[in-house]
C-alpha cells in the first residue's frame, strides 16, 4: 500500500466527559479523562459563498479550525464545538486570512489547499487517530468504513469509525465526506447527500 501524504494533525487534548456531542452520539468508552478547561473566549468566523453553498469556519485566536460546513448559521457549528473549546461568543470578519483562502481555493480546483490548515477539536485515542487518519485521505480516492476503521488502527469498529465522521465538527478540512459505505453508497453527512456527491464529484473531475 501506498503510504498517505503528510497533512497537518489534529490537536491532541483529553475530552471532557458529559453532553455537548451533536446528534446525540454517546461519548466513546476510550474517552474517560475529564477536562477542566473553561474556554470564554470569542472565536471568529467567516462565510464564503461557494459552488455547494455557504460555507462557514469558526477559528480560535491560534487561526486553528473549531468548527466548519456547509451552512450560514455560526451559532449552529459553535454548537458542535466541544464545551472544553467552546467560545463564548463569536466575532464576524470578512475573511480568515489563510483558512478563507483555502476554502476558496479548494472549491476552485485546488484540493490540496486545505490540507495544511491547523485543526483543533477534543476526542480521545481512537477519535484522534480516526480524525489523522482522515487527513491522510488523498482527494478523488474514497474509502469504506471498513477500510478507515482498519487505516485508524481497529479493523473491527466499523461503527466507531463512523462515529468518527459524525461526531466532526471541522467538515471539509477533516474530510469525512471521503468515506463510503462498502456497497458504494454514499452513507450519511452532516450537510446532505448533494453536497457529499458534488465534494466527490468535484474531487474526481
Amino acid at each position: 500500500m501506498a503510504l498517505l501524504p503528510h497533512h497537518a494533525p489534529v490537536e491532541i487534548r483529553p475530552r471532557p466527559s458529559g453532553r455537548g456531542w451533536p446528534q446525540d452520539i454517546r461519548p466513546d468508552p476510550e474517552d474517560t479523562a475529564v477536562s477542566s478547561e473553561n474556554h470564554t473566549t470569542t472565536a471568529d468566523f467567516a462565510t464564503t459563498d461557494t459552488p455547494a453553498g455557504p460555507f462557514t469556519a469558526l477559528v480560535d485566536a491560534d487561526g486553528a479550525v473549531l468548527a466548519s460546513g456547509w451552512i450560514a448559521d455560526p451559532e449552529a457549528l459553535r454548537a458542535l464545538v466541544h464545551p472544553s473549546l467552546r467560545p463564548g461568543g463569536l466575532r464576524e470578519r470578512d475573511t480568515l486570512g489563510p483558512v478563507s483562502r483555502a476554502i476558496a481555493a479548494y472549491h476552485e480546483g485546488d484540493l490540496t489547499a486545505i490540507d495544511a490548515i491547523a485543526v483543533r477539536q477534543v476526542s480521545g485515542p481512537f477519535l484522534t487517530q480516526a480524525w489523522e487518519t482522515l487527513r491522510k485521505v488523498p482527494a478523488g480516492t474514497p474509502i469504506t468504513y471498513t477500510e478507515f476503521a482498519a487505516l485508524s488502527g481497529r479493523p473491527a469498529a466499523t461503527r466507531a469509525a463512523a462515529n468518527a465522521c459524525a461526531r466532526n465538527a471541522a467538515a471539509l478540512f477533516i474530510p469525512c465526506h471521503r468515506v463510503l459505505r462498502t456497497d458504494g453508497a454514499l452513507g450519511g453527512f452532516r450537510y446532505g447527500l448533494p453536497i457529499k456527491r458534488w465534494l466527490l464529484d468535484h474531487e474526481t473531475a
